[in-house]
């Protein structure tokens, strides 16, 4: 799949969200940028792979394709995998393990589809397989497409690398920074999450704020590949891009722990002088200074929680602030029950079709400015 324009890059997105990760990418400058089923692929290569790790905010993780051919049973993988060069990309010193699933196609074994080619980079390669850890690689067969892609990520990249606390259900920081961009959050003006558990909405509202790289803090499985420059790395990474905020993100919580957790996870993250967190209730919000901004928040949705109690009220009375408080402000709010949005009686626009999250599906409802 390599050419003189590179390869094929896939970035995994949440299924739905793909056309606002799509709108993401295409304004970080990359090429031939195209949402597909489940992400958004483009083409470029190895520099590109690192940006698109430490740039983008909304993609779980980013493959390296590095060939593709069509085979209709075992023996072909066995052969055009031995085939592959897997010189130019894995290391004979790392660890590696294989992945694979097949849709459509005559071979349909996926456990016997990965052993063909995890024994092909063996032998060929010398590089010793794990069952767990390592350099994935992995093989998507579909319609007798066998697609090989190494996986340049390493662990999801929701992990910013700064939360170690969490509240139960959180949402991942992925999800989160897509949500704010689907509400138009760019960082110059005020946010609010009234229900902020451990300050993901407010922490990622906040780095896009100062224009902090997401991928900054951490390490990838890029940095093991037989393709990494370490110079050209570091020198990329050491591009500083920070801004002073034009406004600050807050968050509130009923709980103090959640509090706790949000102040020690801004502070981690570095940017605990342009957030604020307090204990408040519901009914005790305000506008905070700066002028109109964006309210953002994901309540709980009583079956992900586990919750009997019914939830309308908790609802109906945060509708009820929101009108009475926050003229001029936009309203996101997540739910996995329309009639629970519904109780708001906030002037929601036409959602978007519903997204999976924790075992349910959530839609974003939004609001244009409040009267």
């Amino acid at each position: 799949m390599t050419s003189e324009n590179g390869f094929e890059i896939f970035l995994a997105a949440t299924p739905g969200l793909e056309a606002v990760l799509a709108e993401e990418v295409g304004g970080k400058g990359f090429k031939r940028v195209k949402p597909v089923a489940g992400g958004v692929t483009l083409q470029g290569g190895w520099p590109e792979v690192w940006r698109a790790n430490l740039w983008i905010r909304g993609a779980g993780r980013v493959l390296a394709r590095i060939d593709a051919f069509r085979v209709v049973h075992l023996a072909q993988l066995d052969d055009r995998a031995r085939k592959v060069d897997w010189a130019a990309v894995l290391r004979p010193d790392m660890p590696f393990r294989v992945e694979a699933d097949c849709a459509g196609s005559r071979i349909w074994h996926s456990g016997a589809a990965a052993q063909r080619i995890a024994t092909a980079i063996r032998e060929t390669l010398g590089a010793r397989e794990v069952t767990e850890g390592g350099i994935l690689v992995r093989a998507r067969i579909e319609n007798d497409l066998c697609t090989l892609s190494v996986d340049t990520s390493g662990e999801p990249l929701h992990k910013r690398g700064y939360k170690e606390a969490v509240n139960p259900a959180p949402m991942r920081e992925t999800m989160a920074s897509l949500f704010l961009r689907q509400c138009g959050y760019d960082g110059t003006e005020p946010l609010l999450d009234p229900m902020c558990g451990s300050g993901t909405f407010v922490i990622e509202a906040a780095e896009i704020a100062a224009r902090l790289n997401p991928g900054r803090a951490r390490r990838f499985a890029f940095e093991d590949l037989a393709s990494f420059d370490a110079e050209a790395w570091a020198r990329m990474r050491g591009v500083a891009s920070r801004r002073e905020p034009a406004a600050i993100c807050h968050g509130s919580d009923r709980d103090a722990g959640a509090v706790a957790m949000s102040l020690a996870n801004a502070e981690r993250a570095g940017v605990a002088h342009h957030t604020r967190f307090r204990q408040a209730t519901i009914s005790d919000i305000a506008p905070p200074e700066g002028g109109p901004g964006l309210v953002i928040l994901n309540p709980p949705y009583g079956a992900r929680l586990g919750e009997g109690k019914d939830l309308a009220p908790l609802y109906r009375a945060l509708g009820q602030v929101l009108m009475a408080r926050f003229a001029g402000w936009r309203v996101g709010l997540v739910a996995a029950d329309r009639r629970l949005a519904q109780a708001t009686r906030l002037p929601f626009l036409p959602p978007a079709a519903p997204v999976p999250h924790g075992g349910l599906r959530v839609t974003l409802y939004r609001t244009a400015t409040l009267a």
